[in-house]
């Protein structure tokens, strides 16, 4: 019976051997790189590494990460190997090639454990693939940089000799990305926590200058008086690194020893004295600002750690990003065009021209859509601050066109309206039939229409050159109304005159022209002016009947007087000829008689 079961019971042991196995690691196998991120074939994205990730699993402590960027062949791996005080074979592989030996990102597996304020951290140390390497793209190098700065705690920026510009726009830009993504994935506008950043400058001569001088100097706003563009890209890239500003510090360290390729085989006694008592106090240095990852004010243990590398790298390859080269100003270039024409076509849609107020209006509300659409599209919260007064700036400039050419349109339009108006008056100056009526009827038209039609930002300069041009033309007419009005009732008298005695033999109407003429005639003697007839009640009397025949909304005699005129004589010459003969002498008129024509006496001869 035993031995029936003897065979289970081994397989059965040796499972849960194995499954022991499985879940606790040997620690020995634990101590050495694991890569956690691989690129793709084309070095374009990256990928998530097993390997890694079941380290970084397993760790309960909260996790700080001290990662090391810097370009291919700077000497990242050896460094790495120094801090964690082990030896090329053991540590990081070190490559002595052109080529770069890290692929993608890289962690020792046995993190360091370290006592900070109190708390227990467990501290793993990042190798990078090197920028500037060839056979790969400037997105793959930006989001390596990327995912670096924001899954580290503690950033070694190791660099030889000195400061690049280059290096400052790659790091800023870095950080731009990071942020971006961070607050991609987490859906806040708070970035991201910064790492501690450390300038490593790998040199042996400082000519008189501390490395954290060099470093102050390299990232100091270079003065633009006169505003020159190029000199504001380079102060925006010092400014984007803002956020890293204050938490970042520098160190200088010699070379370990002439003969760089022979370094994995030498121990401490063979290398630079000085090169191994600067790299025991960059050790100290490191442990010193050392501190747990935060995410949304909480340290990671491993499992958190690694969900939270999985929602980066997920941003970072959906996340459509510009290379270094062009930095976030150029990307962003798009993104503005795009909001620009946004506000152009809001402010198109206007015929113009347009009271100032709508066009104001108008001008809030394009702009409020263009920041918005701004807001959702920009990429980089430092840069765009930089952006989004550059597209400020660019909407006032549109804006600006726009008020020029709305007071172009307007005052076109309104002078247009006003030289309208000014004929209208010159011709109701010079009426065939003068007449109040017609003139002020003429005169509010005007008005009403030049105020309806004249709109924009020169109505108020033509609105005070029309009241001066109706006033002084009302004026001038009343002026002159009164002597026209005069002859013409002068002139009319005499041709009622002449009608009534010699057209239509019509005594009482020779009789009224005459009484019209004498008063016209004798009154203005008899006061030595024709200005006070103008106050007599008798002529208002005239000038209210003149006014009532010559115009009224159903008839215009001054535009009709020369037809109605025609048409009268026509008549008259009609009714001389032919119908006096057809009807005999009869005439329900008092007409002139021949007497001698109608006497009936005999003839004495």
């Amino acid at each position: 019976m035993g031995r029936r079961w003897a065979p289970g019971i081994c397989a059965v042991a040796l499972l849960w051997l194995a499954a022991a196995a499985a879940g606790d690691p040997d620690p020995d196998e634990l101590e050495r790189a694991f890569p956690i991120v691989e690129p793709d074939y084309g070095h374009t994205k990256l990928r998530l590494s097993e390997q890694g990730l079941e380290a970084i699993r397993r760790i309960e402590n909260p996790i700080a990460i001290v990662g090391v960027i810097g370009p291919y062949r700077s000497g990242k791996s050896f460094l790495l190997n120094q801090l964690l005080s082990l030896s090329c074979d053991k540590g990081f592989g070190v490559g002595h090639m052109r080529d770069t030996k890290t692929k993608g990102i890289w962690i020792w597996g046995k993190p360091v454990e370290m006592d900070v304020d109190g708390t227990k951290v467990s501290v793993l140390y990042l190798d990078t693939e090197g920028f500037e390497s060839v056979g790969k793209s400037n997105v793959y190098d930006d989001r390596i940089f990327a995912l670096a700065t924001v899954l580290s705690s503690v950033l070694i920026y190791n660099l030889p000799e000195t400061v690049r510009e280059a290096d400052i726009s790659r790091l800023s830009f870095a950080v731009e990305i990071a942020e971006e993504f961070y607050g991609r994935v987490k859906g806040e506008e708070i970035a991201f926590e910064p790492a501690k950043l450390l300038w490593l400058i790998q040199r042996d001569f400082l000519q008189g200058k501390s490395v954290q001088q060099m470093v102050n100097e390299a990232l100091q706003r270079v003065p633009n008086d006169n505003g020159n563009k190029y000199i504001d890209e380079v102060n925006q890239i010092r400014d984007s690194l803002a956020v890293m500003g204050n938490n970042s510090t520098a160190f200088s360290l010699p070379q370990p020893h002439l003969q760089r390729t022979k370094l994995c085989d030498m121990d401490d006694k063979e290398l630079e004295p000085l090169y191994v008592t600067r790299r025991e106090q960059l050790k100290q240095v490191v442990g010193s600002i050392i501190k747990p990852k935060f995410v949304q004010g909480k340290t990671l243990n491993g499992k958190e750690f690694v969900s939270f590398l999985q929602q980066i790298l997920e941003a970072l390859n959906k996340g459509e990003i510009p290379s270094t080269g062009s930095l976030v100003e150029i990307f962003n270039k798009a993104i503005l065009e795009r909001c620009l024409k946004v506000y152009k076509e809001k402010l198109e849609g206007l015929r113009l021209p347009v009271p100032v107020e709508k066009l104001q209006q108008i001008h809030e509300v394009a702009n409020g859509e263009a920041k918005l659409l701004f807001d959702k599209q920009h990429f980089g919260k430092h840069h765009a601050v930089q952006s989004i007064l550059k597209l400020e700036d660019e909407i006032t400039k549109v804006y600006k066109n726009f008020l020029l050419a709305n007071e172009y349109q307007s005052s076109k339009l309104c002078e247009a309206r006003f030289s309208e108006c000014e004929d209208q008056m010159d011709h109701l100056q010079v009426l065939k039939l003068p007449s109040m009526a017609k003139f002020n009827a003429g005169f509010f038209y005007c008005n009403r229409t030049f105020v309806m039609e004249c709109v924009g930002p020169a109505k108020e300069r033509y609105d005070h050159r029309m009241s001066k041009m109706l006033l002084k033309s009302r004026a001038l007419f009343i002026k002159e109304y009164n002597n026209k009005l005069f002859n013409w009732l002068v002139t009319f008298a005499l041709v009622m005159v002449v009608l009534g005695r010699f057209v239509i033999k019509f005594f009482l109407l020779e009789i009224a022209a005459w009484v019209m003429f004498i008063f016209l005639e004798t009154y203005t003697r008899m006061f030595w002016s024709a200005e006070s007839l103008y106050y007599n009640p008798a002529w208002h009397i005239i000038v209210s009947s003149w006014e009532t025949i010559v115009y009224s909304p159903l008839l215009d005699l001054d535009r009709w007087a020369i037809p109605i005129a025609l048409l009268l004589l026509f008549w008259l010459f009609y009714w001389r000829c032919f119908a006096r003969r057809k009807r005999g002498s009869r005439s329900v008129l008092p007409l002139y008689k021949n007497s001698h024509k109608n006497s009936s006496r005999p003839r004495s001869d």
